[in-house]
């Protein structure tokens, strides 16, 4: 079995940092904040990469 595909949260655009020292990285798409990099805790809950990722471009 193959590891998954390590997403890079700061290069998606629903990716942002919040204001909480608990809980500073916040997920738009999945609408939630936590300690760990979103993608982490998509794939720890779940067990596939994040579906919503999106890069960033240049808008």
């Amino acid at each position: 079995m193959t590891e998954p595909q390590r997403l890079n949260c700061m290069k998606c655009r629903h990716y942002y940092v919040t204001w909480d020292p608990g809980a500073p990285r916040g997920c738009r798409a999945f609408g939630f904040k936590s300690q760990a990099m979103p993608s982490q805790l998509v794939l720890a809950s779940s067990g596939k990469p994040c579906m919503n990722f999106e890069a960033k471009g240049k808008e």
